[in-house]
């Protein structure tokens, strides 16, 4: 009927609603890949408190996708029932404020309300994700003019979000964290979100709320400073801090996400802190002439303490060090007196790899302290791993690596099947009732050190090393270490659930 006023939905509209093809484009391409640059940190965030686990990769995915299925539904129910132009800045302004504020409530929960931390972190992805992907189908809804163009429109727009989704995903993984601090890209996200917000709504409705967004994202960079866990230094993959010892005017220790990680005294390394570090320095002493110099690899560095014990006590020692993070490189430089000379050379790569760097019957000595209370680089636990490590030494080399369990100790007695699968010789030390020399104790758990070698290793110079340094602790080796071990499977490339067997405790002061 001529002069009727109704049409078909979208026919007799302006095109696109004042959206056009390429706006439309940027903002979905743009909004997916926010998304995933806030997954990817988010990771970043929660390895100190969580561990950068299987267990905590699985629930942040699926967050997100749960995120990115909510926003896309209720996205587009909302459009249907609303102007579409009214929810775009909104939606950004919103996600690009909750972004700003992830790391200061992310990790003052973590100190304070520990509790609560899994609800708070599943909030901040939720809710800036699902915000995000609903503008997808708000855009897709003003760029729908005909039925005629639905599947060139749909299709298109969606693949510009998953082109989106890759290229943060790139961006994220092999630029941003590597030259950023994970608050630095958070904020800064929430900064171009809450710019993107009011470009759109200054465009559409001359809407003046940006101010109060851009007044919460500058909340965010502040309060971030003064957050609990606030760092001297963001490194790639800590949350870093340097406190000084008010008990000695050179100890130092190097604060990893929280975590005691190392203690050096840079006036005398051979002041050793940490029970752990004294047991481990026993084993060298035991199983070495005294002052003979060493070739040694170290799989991880934090403040290099057993390097520079080692260059203190056997002049002429050769430490390598494979050390993941090159900032943790950069404090020893900086602040912990690590100086050209010492007999140390650090390699800022990963463990497994600069393993196979090495010659064969290179080194005398392979020291394994790469592992976190929460977090532990499973490739580096295996059969395969060890093989690599026993390549590497020659034929009276040592193996000797810090362990971290608690309650069952499932990982540690997995590892010592696992070296006992490799090596000929393998004992434990550890704290007596932990390692089953003290049956009227139950297992606390902690820290135990590991020994492995194809030569026999001699228990009682040990023991006696370790009585001397007063670490409390005993060694246990042979059918006692059998018998601990008891039914534990070795670990393989192709087996290593370490993120089901270990059990960190709820302590976090120390390694």
């Amino acid at each position: 009927m001529t002069g009727s006023s109704s049409s078909p939905a979208g026919e007799g509209t302006p095109r696109g609603h004042g959206l056009g093809p390429r706006a439309a484009a940027v903002l979905v391409f743009g909004s997916s890949a926010a998304v995933l640059v806030v997954e990817i940190v988010a990771l970043r965030l929660l390895a100190p408190y969580l561990g950068l686990t299987l267990e905590t990769s699985t629930m942040v995915i699926g967050i997100a996708l749960t995120a990115i299925a909510l926003g896309s539904w209720m996205g587009g129910r909302i459009a249907d029932q609303v102007d579409p132009r009214r929810l775009i800045g909104p939606s950004l302004g919103l996600s690009g404020a909750v972004v700003a504020l992830t790391p200061a409530v992310l990790r003052t929960t973590a100190e304070w309300a520990p509790a609560m931390l899994l609800l708070i972190a599943s909030m901040t992805i939720l809710v800036p994700g699902a915000l995000l992907s609903a503008v997808t189908p708000v855009v897709t809804k003003l760029r729908l003019t005909s039925l005629a163009e639905t599947g060139t429109v749909v299709g298109r727009l969606s693949g510009v979000g998953t082109v989106g989704a890759i290229a943060g995903t790139v961006l994220t993984g092999f630029v941003l964290v590597s030259r950023l601090p994970v608050s630095g890209i958070l904020i800064g996200l929430g900064t171009l979100l809450v710019f993107g917000s009011a470009l759109v709504e200054w465009r559409t409705r001359g809407w003046s709320g940006a101010p109060t967004l851009s007044l919460v994202v500058v909340a965010g960079g502040l309060a971030t400073t003064v957050a609990p866990g606030a760092c001297d230094t963001e490194t790639k993959y800590h949350c870093a801090r340097v406190v000084v010892d008010p008990d000695r005017s050179g100890g130092r220790t190097l604060v990893l996400d929280g975590l005691r990680h190392s203690y050096v005294d840079i006036d005398d390394p051979t002041f050793l802190q940490f029970a752990y570090v004294r047991a481990i320095a026993s084993v060298v002493d035991a199983a070495f002439p005294e002052a003979e110099p060493l070739a040694a690899h170290h799989l991880g560095g934090g403040g290099l303490t057993l390097p520079r014990y080692l260059a203190a006590t056997r002049p002429g020692t050769r430490s390598l060090v494979s050390e993941i993070d090159s900032g943790v490189v950069r404090i020893n430089r900086d602040r912990l007196g690590l100086r050209p000379g010492d007999g140390i050379a650090v390699r800022a790569e990963d463990g497994r790899l600069g393993l196979r760097r090495l010659d064969a019957d290179s080194r005398d000595l392979v020291v394994g302290d790469a592992f976190g209370g929460v977090s532990v680089p499973w490739h580096l636990t295996t059969v395969e791993a060890m093989s690599d490590v026993r390549r590497v030494l020659d034929g009276d080399g040592l193996y000797v690596a810090n362990l971290i369990d608690h309650g069952d100790l499932a990982f540690a007695r997995a590892e010592a099947a696992t070296l006992s699968a490799t090596f000929e010789h393998v004992a434990v030390i550890g704290d007596p009732a932990d390692i089953g020399l003290d049956p009227t104790a139950a297992p606390d758990g902690g820290n135990l050190v590991v020994l492995a070698s194809e030569r026999p290793v001699d228990l009682r110079a040990t023991q006696k090393a370790l009585d001397a340094r007063r670490t409390g602790w005993k060694i246990t080796a042979g059918d006692d270490l059998t018998s601990w071990t008891g039914d534990a499977r070795a670990l393989t490339d192709d087996y290593a659930p370490v993120d089901q067997l270990l059990q960190p405790s709820s302590p976090r002061s120390s390694r």
